[in-house]
């Protein structure tokens, strides 16, 4: 699914008005039908509603909303902020059609015109859309604080009023929506997590927007869901052995952390490498050698870190480094070993890319295509601190084409930055991943599928929506706080399952 900004959101309603053909007016019917029918399905028309407006077409959405909710018998008061001009066509247009109804309309000029809810009332926030470019001030910031305050169920439509469609709204005013009722696609700015506390439940309502506009369109920000996940996944061939599916060498562990190592061995396998070899440090061998029992083990001459190889790198199809392995000097010199001798894509993950961040003259031996995945803390040791979550994933586009690498900016919405600068936002996952170890295993995910011969980017997006997803069934039947990272391991099968179901239907 295509994430768009405000400009091609605006563009798409354009489209859809000439192509359809509709009137803009009738288009806004249409929005404002999908939000009653989403009230009326989840059981809240028969509250009281206090209809908030601005001046812009998301105005004109919120009057005609609160003219279908009079029709249907709901009480219904509408606010407009009054801006000094007389708004939209549109917006006037849906004014118009309130006159002769019932509807007690409060035109805000200061402060003296707000007024304390009801806290089983409900507000519904129409005071700006898409189209905002700047923070909001004066008697707007003043309104949405004051709301924010009320204690009432806040929907807002479209998007929350003060938050941009494309960019964070850190330390700017914002409506604290309960409920978001987004039109066709979710915004940019849904998946930043500076503004999760602006967006409540976000649900995505289908307004019939033309479908042809998508097609041709070349968008720099796509959603990660089950859908792509599902054309990217590559069913065996029954005829298939070992050999087809790639032989991946994990390069991991040290003393005290070899639960990393056997972490991303299990994941690695479970996602369906032909063949694997952990390279660990020799205090690591009987672990490894009765944990992962279907793993090949190379032992370190040192028995607590891993600081040399000195078999051939020729079988293997991918390196994964970085699990647990510590950042000694002899570590460091290793993993400059192993970036300018392995010529295909590698995975770099946790010390591997403190290392990296240590030693910034090493970013430019790290094989094209490989894949880095840094938490937000280990991307600014590598990369600098940003201002905010926006800047951080511009910045992650930047480099995956600098470095010609794929970067995995983890977090609730992982963002994918690909060489070519598109960025992916995964869609699966959950809070209750939000323990040690779980990196670990999406390493072991995406050392195995490189190893199994699939596309650097395509290993990324699929990799991090597999992870995400075993770990939204593990929380299903475990719940999110008894989530642990073994778990995600334990449900890859049961997530192959899902996406091979969908891909069959």
């Amino acid at each position: 699914m295509h994430l768009l900004n405000s400009r091609a959101i605006r563009q798409w309603d354009e489209f859809t008005i000439q192509h359809e053909p509709i009137h803009s007016i009738q288009l806004m019917e249409r929005a404002a039908l999908r939000c009653i029918e989403w009230l009326d399905k989840n059981g809240l028309t028969n509250k009281h509603f206090h209809v908030f407006c601005g001046k812009g077409n998301n105005a004109g959405d919120g009057l005609a909303i609160a003219r279908l909710l009079y029709h249907k018998n709901c009480l219904v008061t509408v606010y407009i902020l009054e801006f000094g001009h007389l708004g939209t066509e549109d917006f006037q247009a849906n004014l118009q059609r309130l006159h002769g109804l019932d509807i007690p309309i409060i035109y805000i000029q200061n402060e003296s015109h707000f007024r304390e809810f009801n806290k089983e009332e409900i507000i519904i926030d129409c005071l700006y859309g898409t189209g905002l470019n700047r923070p909001l001030e004066g008697i707007a910031e003043k309104l949405v604080n004051h709301l924010n305050q009320s204690g009432c169920k806040i929907i807002s439509i479209d998007i929350p009023s003060g938050l941009p469609a494309d960019q964070s709204a850190k330390d700017h005013p914002t409506i604290k929506a309960t409920h978001t009722l987004t039109f066709q696609v979710p915004k940019i700015s849904f998946f930043l997590s500076e503004n999760a506390s602006s967006i409540g439940k976000v649900h995505v309502l289908d307004i019939g927007l033309h479908p042809v506009f998508l097609e041709k369109l070349e968008a720099d920000y796509t959603l990660t869901d089950i859908t792509l996940a599902r054309q990217i996944f590559k069913p065996r061939n029954s005829f298939s052995h070992k050999g087809n599916f790639g032989h991946a060498l994990l390069v991991a562990g040290s003393h005290g952390k070899m639960g990393a190592a056997v972490l991303a061995a299990k994941a690695c396998l479970r996602s369906g490498a032909g063949l694997l070899t952990c390279h660990v440090p020799e205090c690591g061998y009987v672990i490894m050698q009765t944990t992962v029992i279907e793993a090949m083990v190379s032992t370190d001459v040192n028995m607590f870190m891993n600081t040399k190889f000195e078999s051939s790198l020729e079988p293997y199809k991918c390196i994964g480094i970085g699990p647990g392995l510590g950042k000694g000097a002899e570590t460091v010199s290793l993993l400059k070993f192993l970036l300018t001798n392995f010529k295909n894509p590698c995975v770099l993950d946790a010390d591997a890319l403190n290392i990296l961040a240590d030693n910034s003259e090493m970013l430019s031996l790290i094989p094209p295509d490989s894949i880095l995945t840094p938490h937000p803390k280990e991307f600014e040791r590598l990369f600098g601190p940003d201002e905010s979550d926006f800047d951080s994933i511009q910045k992650a586009r930047l480099k995956a084409k600098e470095l010609k690498v794929v970067i995995v900016l983890k977090g609730h919405h992982s963002f994918i930055a690909t060489p070519a600068g598109k960025g992916y936002f995964n869609a699966s996952g959950n809070a209750g991943m939000a323990t040690g170890g779980t990196g670990d295993v999406l390493t072991g995910i995406l050392t195995s599928l490189l190893a199994q011969g699939y596309d650097p980017v395509q290993t990324a997006i699929f990799g991090v929506y597999l992870h995400g997803l075993a770990g939204d069934l593990a929380a299903h039947y475990l719940s999110e706080e008894a989530l642990i990272a073994g778990d995600l391991v334990s449900y890859l099968g049961n997530a192959f399952i899902k996406i091979q179901q969908e891909a069959a239907e």
